[in-house]
């Protein structure tokens, strides 16, 4: 089961339209750009737009997540929307 974890706050959750594993396409319209893979060290991941930082806001739930799991430095954050899921789920 993944997270859409949206820069409001509000989180939902989603599916693979294949049901087994997310495909770029499906990711990049999510985070609405290109993907960077953030390892939260515990089998799961974030996708996020790589170039968030230039072009969305700050998402607070994300970046307490990643901060909380040493996934990112304590100066960083984590900007647009964000899948989280699995490490299988992504292929």
């Amino acid at each position: 089961m993944a997270k859409l974890i949206k820069v409001n706050g509000e989180i939902t959750e989603i599916h693979p339209v294949n049901g087994t594993d997310f495909k770029l396409d499906e990711l990049q319209g999510y985070v609405d750009g290109y993907i960077e893979i953030i390892d939260l060290k515990n089998g799961e991941i974030y996708v996020v737009n790589e170039e968030g930082k230039y072009t969305c806001e700050r998402n607070e739930t994300a970046t307490k997540t990643a901060l909380e799991r040493g996934a990112i430095f304590d100066w960083d954050y984590i900007a647009g929307d964000v899948v989280l899921c699995k490490d299988i789920e992504v292929q």
